[in-house]
């Protein structure tokens, strides 16, 4: 067996119109196998306004198939209340012209009115299910409508989306084209997920030098304090340096000149140089 081949991806055109023909609107069908066909002629005349209307806004419109079930509703009780001055009229003469005329008793009657009441309580029972299955039936109509309105933007959205996406693309080669000159740079070509990490580590690299510089600045006073501390600690010593220096170049002085207390003042001076020293390593201060 040779390998198979792989269906083609379709356009979104294509998927659209598929899924356009795979629409079938039930409750448009059913709508139309309700259009009324012979009434009377004043029935003709109203439905004939209302179809007028209805086609104005929509034959589904919830407000034309609302006028339509009133209107239904009130010709369908002149109906019944015709209908049923007509059978009792049909079986009085009947009664009444049969040979020998038939005769009702009382028993048969109050039977007859026990039947009827019976009748009407189913009849009620009855028509409160219907009540309640026509609010659902309402209740779910609106629903549909309102998905159906939803369902027909989205279609329309969807019809402007494949010019939208061509164009977009040719937006996209046209400002690839006109880069120019093109970058050297390897870090300007990356796809986005990478420029996304590289931007992320970049980030991550700022905030560290960020808190570094805030750890920084709060040692900041510390650091100050510290320094101020030992320039008090210096001021002292600095004095004493003077007066040592002055002693030192008096010593040097009675030396030269012979004097008998010259090696002891010479003496005394290395050590104070050396004890400036000293502290002076100590302090980490330079000379």
């Amino acid at each position: 067996m040779g390998p198979k081949r792989k269906s083609a991806t379709p356009t979104p055109a294509s998927a659209l119109a598929q899924l356009r023909e795979s629409q079938s609107w039930k409750l448009l069908a059913i709508a139309e196998t309700l259009a009324p066909k012979d009434l009377p002629p004043s029935a003709k005349k109203r439905n004939s306004a209302v179809s007028e209307d209805s086609e104005q806004n929509g034959d589904t419109h919830p407000a034309a198939l609302e006028a339509d079930l009133l209107h239904y509703k009130e010709l369908f009780s002149k109906l019944r209340f015709s209908y049923v001055e007509q059978v009792t009229k049909e079986k009085f003469l009947r009664s009444i012209t049969e040979n020998p005329p038939r005769l009702v008793e009382g028993p048969e009657n109050e039977e007859k009115e026990k039947e009827i009441l019976a009748l009407k309580a189913s009849l009620k029972e009855r028509k409160l299910e219907v009540a309640d299955m026509l609010k659902q039936l309402e209740d779910k109509g609106r629903e549909l409508a309102l998905r159906y309105e939803g369902l027909q933007l989205r279609t329309q959205q969807l019809d402007s989306l494949p010019t939208e996406i061509e164009g977009l693309e040719a937006r996209i080669e046209q400002l690839k084209h006109e880069q120019i000159p093109a970058s050297n740079n390897p870090a300007l070509a990356l796809p986005l997920p990478e420029t996304q990490r590289v931007l992320s580590e970049r980030e991550a690299e700022l905030a560290a030098l960020n808190a570094q510089i805030a750890s920084l600045e709060a040692s900041l006073p510390n650091r100050s304090r510290e320094l101020e501390k030992l320039e008090r600690e210096l001021r002292p010593l600095e004095t004493q340096k003077q007066g040592t220096v002055a002693a030192a170049k008096e010593a040097r002085r009675r030396k030269e000149e012979g004097g008998g207390i010259g090696d002891e003042l010479e003496e005394r001076g290395r050590w104070l140089r050396a004890s400036e020293k000293a502290l002076r390593e100590m302090l980490e201060v330079e000379g």
